[in-house]
């Protein structure tokens, strides 16, 4: 089977028998007033925030080179360590989790994800994640790679993931990945005014000194995000991101890259506009929404067996659609 690597918009996944962990972070500046272990979970969401806790009380994620607690309030700047050892789990178990199908046949499977939930099991979240509720919604999944999945989601990105339901059938649409003919479309909000249209194609590899994150080098694979402008208003706007290639954290880079960070985003989010300029019921708003704002929300393929138009949208979950009615209430420009 000519397997390739699943490098979509998704999280950093360490494989099961990696177990030593040793990485290194810096809290985002605009993290003042947060706690350590809601920091640490941001930057460190492969990883279950309960193992973060865990290890935050063994000493092993330390911060500024010292124990730290799980309650204590960062002031942004700080660095966060992790130098720990990962329990080895050789399988993943099936668990009753409730999955939200947006698509089924004999063939294949679409769902969608709710921000919050892990796509693989691995390093400190070998439940509850998508992995495992599939894996109990279709016991002849238990054979295929990765449960039949073709590509990821960050943790805290939702939306439209598809899933293969036989052999044939995954190797035939991680073909169709590789050779773009599924069409994916996600929903970003994003800081600053960018045009109604742009496109960027730079390179995206892993940061030089944070292995944690992902840039634009000169020495990274091939990339290239095409963006549309859905509406504007005074501090942001609304794209539809479209991707041609799929590399890890891509629209999250390429954004930040051009000047326009996703609201919301621990990692690559840069310091929000002056808090003076925004309405306090939006930055209210802002502050209850915790994570980085974007959705998968259009899929469009050739079915691999039948051959017919699979066209599928993901409607956007709450938390996204409460942000989007404050700013057209607060921040109208």
């Amino acid at each position: 089977m000519n397997e390739i690597p699943l490098d979509d918009e998704n999280e950093l996944a360490l494989e099961a028998d990696d177990l030593q962990v040793s990485l290194s972070a810096q809290a985002p500046l605009d993290c003042g007033g947060q706690r350590l272990d809601q920091v640490a979970a941001a930057l460190f969401d492969e990883f279950s925030r309960r193992q973060l806790q865990q290890w935050i009380k063994q000493g092993q994620l330390q911060l500024d080179g010292g124990k730290g607690k799980a309650s204590q309030r960062l002031v942004g700047g700080e660095t966060l360590t992790i130098e720990a050892e990962l329990e080895k789990h050789d399988e993943s178990l099936p668990e009753d989790i409730p999955l939200d199908i947006l698509y089924e046949d004999e063939h294949l499977i679409v769902v969608n994800k709710p921000a919050g939930m892990v796509v693989h099991p691995g390093a400190g979240n070998w439940g509850g994640t998508l992995v495992n509720g599939l894996l109990y919604f279709d016991k002849r999944l238990e054979i295929m790679p990765r449960a039949g999945i073709i590509h990821r989601l960050d943790k805290d990105t939702s939306g439209a993931l598809i899933v293969g339901r036989t052999p044939e059938v995954r190797q035939q649409l991680v073909d169709m990945m590789q050779e773009r003919l599924i069409q994916r479309r996600y929903m970003a909000l994003v800081w600053g005014r960018p045009p109604q249209e742009f496109s960027v194609d730079v390179p995206i590899g892993r940061h030089p000194r944070e292995r944690t994150r992902m840039a634009v080098v000169h020495s990274g694979k091939p990339a290239c995000t095409h963006l549309f402008r859905q509406q504007r208003w005074g501090h942001a706007a609304q794209l539809i991101a479209q991707l041609e290639t799929g590399r890890t954290h891509q629209i999250r880079v390429h954004c930040l890259h051009e000047g326009y960070p996703l609201l919301g985003d621990p990692v690559y989010g840069k310091k929000r506009q002056p808090n003076n300029t925004l309405d306090p019921r939006l930055q209210l708003a802002l502050s209850h929404f915790q994570r980085q704002a974007l959705h998968a929300f259009q899929l469009n393929f050739a079915h691999p067996v039948t051959g017919d138009e699979v066209a599928l949208e993901c409607p956007p979950p709450q938390d996204l659609l409460d942000l989007i009615a404050a700013f057209d209430e607060f921040d109208t420009i």
